[in-house]
């Protein structure tokens, strides 16, 4: 897309297995753009299907990705190992494209607190910002929740980072939920740097509900399906065995979606075992225009699902993910069940029955909450980006 106008924010997004960082990204780029913002986002992960990131200028460097949930190597989209070549063509596009659009804002998903791995670009992309005259305003996004507290010499990292580098790191949470600092406890060392959004939710989830898919359905979700194997077969095996207790849902069609991350074969597998009561199909952009019309929605814990079953309003069941390294969906998950605002489900205990069991229990919960969440943190974030740059910009002047 061709501009007339400088760059306001150059975007920088990294996903590396689930596509859920690249997701509330895009739900940003959008907001920015309605705030009147100029975005540039660049991705760098695998291409997302039906990603939308409105009237930003998208662009696709050469994809790179985890190769398992243990994040130790970066693959292509060929599934080879990358090398030196293949990085270092990867940071001269970077660099090129930061000369070009000379932005007034670099916004950078997830690092320092993240992305350790894409250093070989990153430190030369942040070393070029700081060299430009003017200097851009340079943001880190990153969301509510860090994995288990890194390393000593990690944090003494990060923190290095945000006081020499950042100007600003915008929290995409809500204290009164859990505040940054119970994942990351050495935030009063930055907490002057530190801007709370709120929680960022699609703004599609509020728009009219789709007219015939999702009504009286048992709408499970698997986010990106990058490790949607297990919440699969269980749902498979549930839809087959519902007991007298959910005698309402026996004439319920089951909705399965799994994302695009999840192998062909291995999705045509699991069709080949769907029963007819099932609709078992890839993840679609619509999906929170399904949540309104569903009895249920059964979903993996992810942040953006989390926050769109929550503005839905829709009886929820939440399977947080936990392999790997990954904690931050369980503690989300935990913080609002016991808050009463969903029935959680712990991964380990995932079977046909105990999903069942807790479908049950979520249709006894009572609907009366006393959450109050902040959930216009795309809005706030893009607000807060304006104000910030005409600070720094004036701070310069």
């Amino acid at each position: 897309m061709s501009r007339d106008r400088r760059t306001d924010v150059l975007f920088y997004v990294q996903h590396l297995l689930g596509i859920g960082h690249q997701k509330r990204a895009a739900t940003l780029a959008r907001a920015m753009e309605r705030q009147g913002l100029n975005v540039t986002f660049v991705s760098g992960g695998m291409p997302v299907p039906g990603l939308d990131t409105g009237t930003a200028k998208f662009v696709q460097l050469p994809p790179l990705r985890a190769e398992d949930i243990h994040f130790r190597r970066l693959v292509n989209d060929q599934g080879l190992e990358a090398d030196d070549a293949f990085k270092a063509m990867r940071r001269d596009q970077l660099l090129s494209l930061f000369e070009a659009e000379r932005p007034r804002a670099l916004l950078i998903e997830m690092f320092p607190f993240g992305r350790r791995q894409m250093r070989f670009e990153l430190r030369p992309l942040l070393e070029a910002a700081r060299a430009t005259a003017p200097r851009p305003l340079i943001l880190s996004s990153v969301r509510d929740i860090l994995v288990e507290p890194p390393k000593q010499e990690r944090i003494v990292e990060m923190i290095d980072w945000i006081q020499r580098v950042f100007d600003h790191a915008l929290v995409h949470g809500d204290p009164n939920l859990i505040p940054f600092d119970e994942t990351f406890p050495p935030l009063q060392e930055i907490a002057d740097q530190v801007v709370y959004t709120g929680y960022v939710v699609d703004e599609s989830v509020d728009q009219p509900p789709h007219p015939q898919d999702g009504i009286d359905e048992i709408l499970v979700s698997t986010g990106g399906g990058a490790v949607s194997e297990a919440l699969v077969t269980a749902a498979l095996a549930a839809s087959r065995q519902l007991p007298e207790n959910l005698a309402q849902l026996r004439d319920c069609r089951w909705r399965i979606l799994i994302g695009h991350s999840l192998p062909e074969a291995e999705f045509q597998a699991f069709q080949a075992q769907t029963p007819e009561n099932v609709i078992l199909q890839r993840a679609r952009p619509d999906f929170t225009s399904l949540l309104p019309n569903c009895r249920i929605s059964i979903s993996q814990g992810g942040y953006n699902t989390v926050m769109e079953v929550l503005r839905a309003g829709c009886p929820r069941v939440i399977v947080p993910y936990s392999g790997g390294l990954e904690t931050e969906q369980t503690l989300r998950a935990r913080l609002l069940a016991e808050r009463g605002a969903l029935t959680l489900l712990e991964e380990q205990s995932l079977t046909a029955e105990s999903l069942l069991q807790a479908v049950s229990t979520e249709f006894a919960r009572s609907k009366a909450s006393s959450l109050d969440l902040n959930t216009d943190g795309a809005a706030h974030t893009a607000e807060q980006i304006q104000t910030l740059i005409s600070r720094h910009e004036e701070a310069q002047a």
